[in-house]
């Protein structure tokens, strides 16, 4: 599994250690907010120290001691300067911070306001944003301390305005409700604040729960057998996993394009199931040595301008299955036939012999003697193949490397067909190439290829290459058995897999037939492949990447 599904799945509980344990959003977050607190401060700051020097705004604040309206408000701009500064190298501590620019935002809107008039001025509005961004920040007994903090201040400058300018001067009525107002917006901002923060919470979580859904639903489709295809309404691939990518012989570094730069016959069929959604789909060949492919659609979504989800199947595994049964039923039904066959056969090629012997006999009677023993051999050959091909045990594939099995072969073959060593050529790239097959039906399958390529090569020295490697288009091995013969007719290519058909007299015609057959028992194909210089069959594996069934 990939390792970010991993490690979110082992974080998923654990607290994020950011500044504030308790503020829903990650470190970055608060920090921003607090950021944005500092450039509140700055802009209120710079504007009460700009209003000096505005006459029409002088007649409205720093009416009651605009000395100290002045050194306050330069000093609380160069506090957001500082407390900016710190915001942005983040030292001291997130908590810390807080706690000292809001105290500070308290200390220094109470001496402006006090320095405009007191409570009647209106600064004291301003201390709201101070304790709503302090209750956002921080816990909520904190929240009521910044609640309580300002409207002692507020009480304290009155107390104050009223010990130094008299009776006339305080307004305690407008400090209660403003006090109020302090502790009702601390409780409303924390419990709104502590509401965002669950659901933000509840929303990263269920976030953290769809990406892993995402990323593990990826996962699973990446690596399913079935091929999936996912299209929009514009037949731009919006999803292709590995195993389509395979099918269909599209390069994994190829990125989604067009549905029918990827097959042209998987488009086709698609735009005729579009028109005719209950038309049975057809299998079809990406290329002429790749698997044969089923089809399947389905709507995404009852819009007309929703996509379409593509399965392709594999049919070498159907094939498979198929090809069991019916060498099992073709072995009962050729087993009685043979035994049937082999007596009258028997008694007609001993009656040729005997007849062969008679000293009576003339050369043209000779002639027709040889003819019935050349043909009860041919029968009694074709019964052979028909016994050996429905008689064969289950096939058991297995991953080797085809290298060193093909020199044992090459070995072998020599020795048994009495050739040169030098007649078989032995290339296989990469060297490692491992392939998944029945090594004893590939040691038949290879064997028939090769004793064709010398019984119907011409040459005084035939010549036999063994090639292996990777196909470009899907990435599965394979392995060319090449001559340099004649090679096979255009006009025949398509009969030579058939059964009983051959070009040579002497032929049964079951070679390539049992060949193939083996083949697709193991969910290989067998191709032949035109050339100038001479023949070429080509035995496709199996995806290694891909179960077999058993």
């Amino acid at each position: 599994m990939p390792a970010t599904f991993s490690a979110r799945m082992h974080d998923h509980s654990r607290s994020d250690a950011m500044p504030a344990q308790t503020f829903g959003r990650d470190a970055a977050d608060a920090w921003r907010l607090l950021n944005l607190l500092n450039f509140y401060r700055l802009l209120i700051a710079g504007l009460f120290v700009a209003l000096p020097w505005l006459d029409a705004e002088q007649r409205i604040f720093a009416n009651g001691a605009p000395g100290l309206f002045g050194v306050v408000s330069l000093a609380y701009l160069l506090f957001g300067v500082a407390s900016l500064l710190a915001t942005r190298g983040r030292w001291p501590a997130f908590k810390v911070q807080a706690h000292i620019q809001v105290f500070a935002d308290i200390l220094a809107i109470t001496l402006i306001m006090h320095a405009s008039g007191g409570v009647g001025s209106g600064l004291g509005m301003l201390l709201l944003i101070a304790i709503a961004g302090g209750s956002i920040l921080m816990p909520g007994r904190t929240a009521t301390l910044f609640a309580a903090t300002a409207t002692l201040a507020i009480l304290a400058e009155q107390l104050y305005a009223q010990l130094t300018f008299g009776p006339s001067m305080p307004n305690y009525t407008q400090a209660g409700l403003l006090g109020a107002t302090f502790f009702t917006t601390a409780a409303l901002t924390h419990a709104l604040a502590r509401r965002i923060r669950d659901s933000e919470t509840l929303a990263a979580q269920r976030g953290v729960d769809l990406a892993d859904m995402q990323q593990l639903t990826e996962y699973i489709i990446q690596r399913m057998q079935t091929g999936v295809v996912v299209i929009d309404a514009e037949e731009n691939v919006r999803l292709i996993n590995e195993s389509a990518r395979h099918l269909l012989g599209a390069p994994g570094t190829q990125g989604p394009g067009r549905l029918d730069r990827i097959s042209p016959e998987l488009a086709s069929q698609l735009h005729d199931w579009l028109h005719q959604p209950d038309a049975e789909s057809h299998t079809f060949r990406p290329a002429v040595t790749s698997a044969t492919v089923l089809p399947r659609f389905a709507r995404m979504g009852a819009a007309p301008s929703s996509g379409t989800l593509i399965f392709l199947e594999d049919t070498a595994a159907l094939a498979q299955q198929a090809q069991q049964m019916k060498l099992a039923s073709l072995g009962r039904l050729t087993a009685s036939i043979a035994h049937e066959i082999r007596n009258p056969l028997g008694a007609i090629s001993h009656a040729g012999q005997l007849l062969a012997e008679s000293p009576a006999l003339d050369k043209h009677d000779a002639r027709l003697t040889q003819i019935i023993a050349d043909q009860s051999q041919r029968v009694n050959a074709i019964i052979e193949n028909v016994l050996q091909l429905s008689r064969r045990d289950r096939s058991q594939p297995q991953d080797f490397a085809l290298e060193p099995w093909l020199r044992r072969f090459a070995e072998e073959f020599s020795r048994s067909e009495n050739i040169a060593m030098t007649s078989l050529s032995i290339g296989v790239a990469p060297a490692d190439l491992q392939v998944r097959i029945d090594p004893s039906q590939l040691h038949q399958i290879v064997w028939n290829l090769c004793e064709n390529a010398l019984r119907h090569n011409p040459h005084a020295a035939p010549g036999i290459a063994l090639r292996g490697g990777v196909t470009r288009e899907s990435g599965v091995p394979f392995l060319d058995v090449i001559d340099n013969g004649p090679g096979i007719a255009a006009g025949v290519t398509e009969q030579i897999f058939e059964p009983f058909f051959t070009t040579s007299p002497n032929g049964t015609g079951l070679g390539l037939y049992i060949s193939r057959e083996l083949c697709e028992c193991n969910q290989a194909r067998l191709n032949y492949r035109a050339q100038p210089d001479g023949g070429c069959f080509r035995i496709t594996f199996a995806d290694p990447r891909r179960r077999q069934v058993a």
